[in-house]
């Protein structure tokens, strides 16, 4: 099967309690491959585009506060079947809904406060690893590098 890959942002909860390493490892442990990583801090512009379909929401205001309110970690994960595998890894979005043992039921507080977003499906996997890095920022599989830490 064709590697596949879903981009991943650690939130600013993630970050501020230091759960970054924790949250990578976990993914790592499964499987999947890091493909890119990098820490930034989002823009209200681009959180706007990535969350468009929350616009009408009620509690759209408060979702770009909370993640303007500190970094984020952005990664490119990459495995076989990737979308589906890693959202049963992270669980429910609403936290309290989350089995213990995936990474929202160890560590998420609630449905926003919630450690991780992940991509839903491959097409959206697609369009937001184009938002947050650029084709050169995305390591190929069986690159040089990949290759040299076999």
């Amino acid at each position: 099967m064709k590697e596949e890959m879903t981009l991943l942002i650690l939130k600013p909860d993630c970050v501020a309690k230091s759960l970054t390493g924790e949250v990578l490892r976990r993914f790592e442990q499964s499987g999947f491959g890091i493909r890119a990583l990098k820490m930034t801090r989002l823009s209200p512009d681009l959180l706007n585009e990535h969350y468009a379909h929350l616009r009408d929401k009620s509690f759209f205001p408060e979702i770009i506060a909370f993640m303007t309110s500190g970094p984020v970690v952005l990664v490119a994960l990459a495995g076989e079947d990737v979308v589906a595998r890693v959202r049963d890894l992270v669980g429910p979005t609403d936290s309290r809904k989350a089995a213990k043992g995936t990474i929202r039921g160890d560590y998420g507080v609630d449905v926003m406060v919630n450690v991780v977003h992940a991509s839903d499906s491959k097409e959206n996997a697609e369009i937001e690893l184009r938002r947050f890095f650029a084709p050169e920022e995305i390591q190929e599989p069986g690159s040089p590098v990949e290759k040299s830490n076999r």
